[in-house]
């Protein structure tokens, strides 16, 4: 691995990769915590809309993407707050939707065949060096946003009630919280992919959930343990020449039922 990394591509592979980790570690903990997951999927599969969108009007990938995205993330977060009952079957049509017109818009692409497979299953050695500074900045923002409304998440994450009465403006933090996510998951397409992406998101704080004290804690210990996967699903696809997000994913899979094997062993020998 250490050799790989005398190539370029290689170099923002892995820059790329602990960015997502970062990224993924904070709102990542958000999504476990407050329960989100399939929002969270809803928002990933409906970006696709937005890939195509901005190849079929020749836009750059990450702006037009992350603009389709919020849209469609606002529209599932506003369905979500006013018909809870029904927000999962809303969810799933406009899941499906965008994945659709992603796919449509793709095939009307004069003159350029968008490669579908790189976007469900990642492309992270093709990351150029100037999407890794937009990461980056990007990264920087919601790092920002999120430290300056941490009280507010946090009360709004564990007791929303409890969040009104202190005079949180929830609706607004919520709002904010799931437009931080579609940024998140655009970012991330490009490492994992859009079909795997909940796995880094979910896994990493899941695992460390039950040995966070706080908050902070489990963000900071997510984005190492994701960090951890990561780096380690690179060496695994530049050894044996394998799909980099899934190898990246397959890594974190295997250490989330270890962990879990662990704990149940521990439990009985404890118990």
């Amino acid at each position: 691995m250490i050799e790989a990394l005398r190539f370029e591509f290689m170099q923002n592979a892995l820059a790329a990769g602990l960015l997502a980790s970062l990224i993924c570690g904070i709102m990542g903990t958000l999504v476990v915590v407050n329960r989100i997951v399939f929002l969270s999927g809803g928002i990933a599969h409906a970006a696709y809309g937005g890939i195509g969108l901005a190849f079929f009007f020749g836009w750059p990938y990450l702006p037009g993407t992350v603009g389709f995205a919020v849209l469609a993330a606002l529209l599932m977060a506003t369905i979500s707050l006013k018909s809870r009952h029904r927000s999962d079957t809303v969810i799933g049509v406009i899941w499906a939707l965008g994945m659709a017109f992603g796919v449509v818009l793709s095939d009307l692409t004069a003159g350029y065949n968008v490669d579908l497979m790189s976007y469900l299953f990642g492309s992270i050695l093709t990351v150029p060096y100037s999407e890794l500074c937009l990461m980056l900045a990007l990264s920087g923002v919601i790092c920002v946003l999120v430290s300056l409304f941490y009280r507010d998440i946090l009360a709004l994450s564990y007791d929303e009630e409890f969040a009104l009465i202190r005079g949180v403006p929830v609706k607004a933090v919520y709002y904010l919280m799931i437009i931080l996510l579609a940024v998140t998951i655009v970012m991330v397409i490009q490492v994992v992919g859009l079909i795997l992406i909940i796995a880094l998101l979910t896994i990493p704080p899941y695992i460390v959930e039950n040995y966070s004290k706080s908050l902070v804690y489990m963000m900071v210990w997510s984005t190492l343990v994701g960090a951890g996967f990561t780096v380690a699903g690179l060496i695994l696809s530049y050894r044996f020449d394998l799909t980099s997000g899934a190898a990246i994913i397959m890594v974190a899979g295997c250490g989330f039922f270890i962990v879990r094997f662990l704990e149940r062993i521990v439990k009985k020998l404890t118990g």
